[in-house]
């Protein structure tokens, strides 16, 4: 409970009167606080330490993704490549954070082209869902949302869609296949 401390009085003052002050000021309690959440990356945690790579449908386009723990497991950096062949690769990172106050898993992505965005995901079941967001880059925005289905022990499937027209479109699917340790943790 937080109520004031009061070194001195200016004057000399009745019980009563101190009591009414006190009374007035309310109980200055802060509201309870929520339980911390245990593990709040815990949705993540089957990524981490390792590397997944997929095709894109056409097959030329791979994309690898290698996840690890940064800072004492405070966050979850995700490192991953698009390799279109040829030596032309576009990079990207996210990191994961739980923002204690929305009670939230949240993430930042960033990308070598300058594009950004940011958004949530939760755990519904064994899926991933990334509600939907905006992509920036150069001043334009796309809207997009995105769902990560666990498939068994090695192995997630990854659904794209594009908000068109205000209509969802589909975008791209990756069956994402575990290639091997994270080099960075």
């Amino acid at each position: 409970m937080n109520t004031p401390t009061y070194t001195a009085l200016a004057a000399p003052a009745s019980a009563a009167l101190i009591a009414s002050l006190i009374a007035s000021l309310g109980t200055g309690a802060a509201p309870a606080a929520e339980p911390a959440v245990a593990n709040p990356h815990q949705p993540l945690a089957f990524l981490v330490g390792h590397c997944w790579r997929g095709a894109f449908p056409e097959g030329q386009v791979t994309d690898k993704h290698c996840f690890s723990w940064i800072y004492d497991g405070r966050f979850v950096r995700d490192l991953h490549v698009v390799d279109r062949g040829g030596g032309q690769q576009d990079r990207g990172e996210s990191i994961y954070l739980w923002d204690t106050a929305a009670r939230q898993l949240q993430y930042l992505y960033i990308e070598s082209a300058g594009g950004f965005s940011r958004g949530t995901v939760s755990a519904e079941g064994d899926t991933l869902v990334f509600p939907p967001t905006h992509y920036t880059e150069n001043g334009a925005e796309r809207t997009y949302r995105s769902r990560w289905r666990r498939v068994g022990a090695d192995a997630y499937d990854v659904v794209t869609e594009f908000s068109v027209k205000n209509a969802w479109t589909p975008g791209f699917t990756v069956h994402m296949r575990l290639v091997g340790p994270s080099p960075s943790g």
